[in-house]
């Protein structure tokens, strides 16, 4: 009796310390600081996983090459970036948080290289889920 006593509360101890667990990584999931590095893992590092459930289901990427505008929806920025799982790019990559208030986000994530840079502009929204990405727009210097 005793024995089931000490493994009842062995097992209770476990399954309160794995929902605080839960409890703090779906908090970590809600705030902005982790959807700019979920980009950035994703974009720099090749850490993908994670990018789809950060970008809102209206996301939309746009750049401009050779005065030709092009925009991507959430499944072509999915599929451009699939082939680029776990490689980790030769730049030096960097943000700053340009303007933040309780519903919107402008981050700037800049991805130094040799000989050029890509600057990403990121808007984000605050949802009920948690930070979203909705727009992306990358320029080239």
């Amino acid at each position: 009796m005793k024995t089931l006593k000490t493994l009842t509360a062995a097992l209770l101890i476990v399954l309160t310390g794995s929902a605080f667990a839960n409890d703090d990584v779906k908090k970590a999931k809600l705030q902005l600081d982790y959807t700019v590095n979920t980009f950035i893992d994703a974009v720099s590092h090749g850490k993908i996983n994670d990018l789809a459930e950060v970008l809102d289901s209206d996301v939309k990427l746009t750049f401009t090459r050779a005065n030709k505008i092009y925009n991507y929806n959430k499944a072509e920025i999915l599929r451009s970036i699939k082939p680029l799982k776990n490689i980790e790019q030769n730049c030096n990559t960097d943000f700053s948080i340009i303007e933040v208030n309780p519903n919107q986000a402008i981050a700037k994530v800049t991805m130094k290289y040799n000989g050029f840079s890509k600057i990403s502009l990121v808007n984000m929204v605050n949802s009920k889920t948690g930070w979203k990405i909705t727009n992306i727009s990358n320029t080239y210097l």
